[in-house]
């Protein structure tokens, strides 16, 4: 063979072995939707709930015992409970802040969906919050500090302002801001800041010509209440998610999660899930993360007892700490609500809201036998949705929890954290969770979020404003998917739509 035709020759092979490894990747043999399962239209299993006659995210599960439902209605009370200031004579419910971002657990889940986010940068954060913490090179914390700070709370908090900024406080000064000039009226304990949020917008544009609006938050910082944030500040916007379901998540078997876990991507689709190890506050050991946006809590005791002291300042047994920091004597030394355990929510009614939450049922499909919806089905596995939205597990046996026990569940998630690409990268690490990775939110109950809550509010910030622009925001992992997606034909891409708003 004459020597010249031997590189042209090497070219065209290696061509053909790279579009036949594309094609490998791009048309592997699970990317064919399974037979229809009738368990599918009941996402939660028997413990599934109408959608009529209104929907709602704040129902009991369907078939709880009856002598569980008013510990269920007692927490839910207690949920929607607004808290107050300390000292009062209403020691149920007071011991607020200092400093909170919420009065009520169901202010940033809103009829137990997700929160609200501002579409202006007039209105202030209300049921969003940012996380905070500091990069490890600008810490004070010497180098054992800085270790055993890590192992239990997966991140380095800001020596001034924490893990989080707190927007909101017990002082008259912020009470009364929207009827004073700002420094008309002297704090006695700040809050931490005033957030707001400027959106930026970006048009995408198909294959076939039609166009997108996508927005992304810029924060704007106002009247910082302890001086300057300084460097090595990693902020993060974070909208709360649904907390429908969760019970029957805290059941399903570690090993299921741990099954599909891929971190090395060794079947070479692209993508790598893994789970996220986190430090369990009462077993005293790391244990698979399976709630929160980066699945940074193992238990739902601990994302429950997290939110009250954390966003409501209200201190319990898991987290008896307030979220002022030790630059913040003021905040510190304000009063208190708690009760001879030390604590302002005591363990008996921190239980009830853990239950409340352990049974909010997800809610039955809807149109699920619609020609579009069974054919966005088909679209849905063709595209690799579901290689992260894994459809179904079946929950562990629990003689605690019968009723949420060996059901056969739908929650469209994996569990695990997955690399979304730099766009929804927040670059602020969470235990074994880097800047760039997600855990995958289930998508159950995700097509009713505009008719329970008013709004959808997509992704980590929110900015997504329909499963649409949530879908052209993936990317790292997702960005076949992605791309499947993008190069389908507009009613095709309806169709899939059609499907995911169906779960």
């Amino acid at each position: 063979m004459p020597l010249l035709i031997m590189p042209l020759l090497i070219t065209v092979i290696l061509s053909f072995l790279l579009i036949a490894c594309d094609a490998q990747r791009a048309n592997p043999t699970e990317l064919i939707a399974p037979t229809i399962n009738a368990a599918e239209n009941n996402p939660g299993g028997d413990s599934s709930v109408s959608y009529k006659p209104f929907p709602s995210f704040q129902l009991p599960a369907a078939n709880i015992n009856n002598d569980q439902r008013p510990d269920f209605h007692a927490g839910k009370a207690l949920a929607n409970q607004p808290w107050v200031k300390a000292p009062t004579i209403t020691f149920a419910r007071d011991g607020l802040g200092p400093i909170y971002n919420a009065r009520t657990c169901l202010t940033c889940h809103i009829k137990g969906g997700k929160g609200f986010v501002p579409a202006d940068n007039k209105t202030p954060l209300t049921s969003t919050l940012v996380r905070l913490s500091i990069l490890p090179e600008f810490s004070p914390l010497d180098e054992v500090e800085k270790i055993q700070k890590l192992k239990t709370s997966g991140h380095l908090p800001h020596p001034v302002y924490g893990d989080q900024i707190q927007s909101q406080s017990i002082s008259l000064a912020h009470q009364l801001r929207h009827s004073q000039k700002p420094g008309v009226l002297k704090h006695d304990v700040a809050p931490e800041a005033y957030i707001h949020i400027n959106w930026q917008e970006k048009v995408f544009t198909y294959p076939d010509q039609s166009q997108i609006n996508l927005r992304f938050p810029k924060l704007d910082f106002k009247y910082l209440g302890y001086g300057d944030m300084n460097d090595g500040a990693v902020f993060s916007v974070r909208v709360a998610p649904m907390i429908h379901g969760m019970g029957l998540i805290s059941l399903i078997n570690d090993d299921d999660i741990l099954a599909l876990s891929d971190e090395n991507d060794g079947n070479q689709d692209g993508i790598s899930g893994r789970p996220n190890q986190v430090w369990n506050v009462e077993t005293q050991r790391t244990e698979i993360g399976r709630f929160g946006l980066k699945a940074n809590k193992p238990t739902l005791e601990m994302i429950v007892a997290g939110a009250f002291t954390n966003d409501l300042g209200i201190t319990n047994s898991l987290e008896p700490h307030q979220p002022c920091t030790d630059l913040q004597p003021t905040c510190l030394n304000m009063p208190n609500g708690n009760d001879d355990e030390g604590v302002e929510l005591p363990d008996h009614l921190l239980k009830l809201v853990v239950n409340f939450n352990r049974n909010l049922a997800p809610v039955i499909r809807r149109t699920p036998k619609h020609k579009d919806v069974l054919a966005g089905r088909e679209l849905f596995y063709q595209s690799g949705c579901h290689q992260c939205h894994n459809p179904s597990f079946t929950t562990q046996k629990s003689s605690e929890f019968p009723h949420l026990s060996q059901q056969i569940i739908w929650p469209y998630s994996d569990f695990l954290l997955h690399d979304m690409g730099p766009e929804l990268a927040d670059n602020r690490p969470d235990f074994l969770a880097t800047g760039n990775e997600w855990r995958t939110p289930p998508l159950w109950g995700i097509g009713l979020l505009a008719q329970v809550n008013g709004m959808s509010t997509l992704l980590h910030d929110g900015r997504a404003r329909t499963v649409e622009e949530a879908i052209l925001w993936h990317g790292g992992e997702a960005e076949l998917a992605k791309n499947r997606f993008i190069q389908l034909n507009k009613q095709d891409r309806e169709r899939l739509l059609k499907f995911v708003n169906s779960l």
